[in-house]
């Protein structure tokens, strides 16, 4: 329990709180170690004269705080890590040499950090955007940075672009709005004049760029990589993190009000899940394919904005990770934890994809300005858990440098722990490249990268028509919000060349008095891509509630049975729930037990469950029915398409809220269903017939 001090006052150097709190706590010190005697006071020539320039305590202490900032990303500022584990299912030494993946069983520390991209560090966690999944894996053989997205794809084909497209992306110059968000001109303009970006915009508008949790979406590192054996064959590889919870997203009104609701929604979701021994969890697949399949392939295996569907290359399944363990400190970890593309290790390589290539460039050097230099290896959380070994020295914050007098090598000096030499065998080789021809220097996007449309059509008529209205409300929306028709008719000009339906849809939504004509292609789009069901989130459902949480709205004499029963039910299922009551102080069930109230009704809107059960008496309900907030979280769970449980009594707030007459099957009369069948609906997630 937390002590309470009461100060009474100045005392001079100390005074009675810090006396009673001297004889429970360590003695604080400066960062040089200095025991301080006043951390209230600064020094001064008398007792109301000016302070004093040799007042090294209070200079110290403003010092650090005027330098406790540092520049946030660029690009993914906002984000949430947590610690824990990846496990190897079998050895891999067929395929690579990576340490990593040779021991059946072996357990490695990873952290892994997930960020939106276009938003500051204050802004929502509800944002449509793409989601950063980097994974921080400490082999015994260095550092393995997979630093990837939520997203399989990428808005752009070459590095070169990547300034331009943040540039787009982000708050507007000459205004500083909006934040978040890719809903206004500059975007949708840079986009509209880059067709390569029609597949990854695709994807954006989909549900997959809201999703319900962190630990409810896939993680893919984007690239092309290479795997290579202790014999030096090579393969290719994409790597894609499966989660255990299944995938699971929001709807577009429900974001929104998450937004204002809890603008921190993911990051509370899993400090809580960690904390609640709900450990997140994804498996890790891998495609992997020969040069042979590449050549074969209908695009390009280095053009980033393609993906190899799953039916194609089927997911091999080799680890899991989990994450059980969150930071001990935000700064510390979440915010000074520096991935690199570029962190790779022995038995891995990198491909001529031209923007994995700008990338290796761009996060060491982003890293270095971020962090003050080049030592922030010495971070603990970017520090390799394996030994290093270097001549490396100085530069800013340098916590350890080379022993002895050698910092140089060749040198002649006798071999020891700290005299380190390259290996020829084991060390880092680089995988072969046949020569290219024509030996001159160009700047050239291959031909082979030219198709901008045929995947975004595969992608979009392999989601359900319920996905596929989101995606045709999502483009409606951005574009609503941008001022200039002609880059609205541009955009819908690219929508025609994807899918018709589409595009019509999307320029009725806007209004468009005339349909433009199709943008001009480099190629023509394939129409004989096949569907693929691996694409779409509501065709991979979970069937599950596990790791989910149920609202209950109670009032005073609430059911004490039904809650008993439904509240072991969920226990059983893995999943959670909240209390939300009319007051801050809880309620008593029917059989005079009080219970606290997790959530009070205007502060616990329906938005923030998966589901929502109404358990009240009739007075309590009609009491209810005067509380806006209270007939927002009823009529909030109907146009969300939530599961709503409920017993008779509650039908006065339910015709408070408008909803007398719209009772469909995803209401559940839990006095007319056992809690066993009332969870067994649960695990449909949402009731999308509604």
């Amino acid at each position: 329990m937390a002590e309470s001090f009461k100060y009474s006052g100045n005392k001079g150097h100390g005074g009675e709180l810090h006396q009673k709190a001297s004889d429970q706590h360590p003695t604080m010190t400066t960062a040089q170690g200095c025991p301080v005697s006043d951390d209230q006071n600064s020094l001064r020539a008398g007792k109301r004269g000016p302070g004093l320039l040799e007042d090294h305590i209070m200079r110290e202490k403003i010092f650090h705080f005027d330098h406790e900032r540092i520049p946030e990303r660029v690009v993914h500022a906002r984000g949430y890590g947590a610690h824990g584990y990846f496990e190897t299912y079998d050895t891999l030494e067929d395929l690579t040499c990576a340490d990593i993946f040779q021991r059946k069983g072996e357990k490695t520390p990873v952290f892994t950090r997930f960020s939106t991209v276009a938003g500051n560090k204050g802004s929502p966690d509800l944002a449509r955007d793409v989601r950063g999944f980097a994974v921080k894996f400490y082999t015994q053989e260095g550092n393995w940075d997979l630093v990837g997205n939520n997203i399989p794809v990428f808005f752009i084909q070459d590095a070169m672009k990547f300034p331009d497209l943040v540039h787009s992306a982000k708050a507007e110059p000459d205004r500083g709005f909006p934040q978040a968000q890719t809903a206004h001109d500059n975007f949708w303009d840079f986009v509209s004049l880059s067709p390569e970006s029609m597949h990854m915009v695709m994807w954006a508008m989909s549900d997959r760029a809201i999703p319900r949790s962190l630990r409810f979406m896939e993680g893919f590192g984007v690239h092309t990589f290479k795997f290579i054996n202790a014999k030096g064959e090579e393969k290719f590889v994409k790597f894609h993190w499966k989660p255990k919870g299944g995938m699971q997203s929001v709807v577009w009104n429900e974001a929104l009000k998450l937004n204002g609701a809890d603008p921190d929604f993911h990051r509370r979701d899993m400090w809580e899940s960690i904390g609640n021994g709900d450990f997140p969890e994804w498996e890790l697949g891998v495609q992997v394919f020969d040069q042979q399949f590449a050549d074969e392939f209908e695009f390009d295996v280095f053009d980033a904005t393609k993906l190899i569907p799953e039916e194609q290359v089927p997911v091999q399944i080799v680890g899991r990770m989990v994450l059980d363990r969150v930071v001990d400190n935000f700064f510390a970890e979440t915010e000074q934890v520096a991935f690199c593309t570029q962190n790779i290790v022995p038995g891995l390589d990198f491909t001529p994809d031209p923007l994995l290539q700008g990338r290796n460039f761009s996060y060491l050097d982003t890293q270095t300005k971020r962090l003050g230099g080049p030592n922030f290896t010495h971070i603990p959380v970017n520090a390799p858990k394996c030994p290093m070994r270097h001549f490396q020295q100085d530069g800013h914050m340098a916590m350890h440098n080379p022993k002895g007098r050698v910092n140089y090598e060749p040198n002649s000096w006798s071999g020891d722990e700290n005299n380190p030499r390259e290996c020829p065998v084991h060390g880092f080789k680089s995988s072969k490249e046949p020569e290219v021809s024509g030996g001159d220097k160009l700047r050239y996007r291959s031909e082979t990268f030219s198709d901008h449309y045929s995947q975004a059509r595969q992608f979009y008529l392999s989601q359900t028509e319920v996905e596929q209205a989101h995606i045709q409300s999502a483009y409606v929306f951005e574009l609503s919000k941008v001022e200039h028709l002609p880059i609205r008719e541009r955009l819908v000009s690219h929508l025609l060349n994807i899918d018709e339906t589409l595009a019509n849809k999307v320029a009725e939504g806007l209004g468009l008095q005339e349909m433009p004509d199709p943008a001009e292609a480099a190629m023509p789009t394939r129409k004989d891509l096949p569907v693929s069901d691996a694409l779409s989130i509501l065709k991979n459902a979970p069937n599950t509630f596990k790791g989910r949480k149920l609202g209950i709205l109670v009032s005073d004499g609430f059911n004490a049975e039904i809650f008993e029963s439904v509240t072991n039910a969920l226990k059983s299922e893995g999943a959670n729930f909240e209390i939300i009551a009319p007051q801050v102080g809880g309620a008593k069930c029917s059989k005079g037990k009080h219970f606290k109230a997790d959530q009070v009704i205007n502060g616990g809107p329906s938005v923030l469950y998966d589901a929502v059960l109404v358990l009240t008496t009739e007075d309590g309900a009609k009491k209810l029915a005067a509380v806006a907030e209270a007939k927002d979280f009823v009529s909030d769970a109907y146009a969300h398409m939530k599961f709503i449980g409920f017993t008779n009594e509650a039908k006065p707030l339910f015709k408070a809220a408008g909803l007398d007459g719209k009772v469909d099957d995803g209401w559940i009369d839990l006095e007319a269903h056992s809690a066993d069948k009332f969870i067994n609906i649960l695990r449909n997630l949402r009731y999308w017939e509604r």
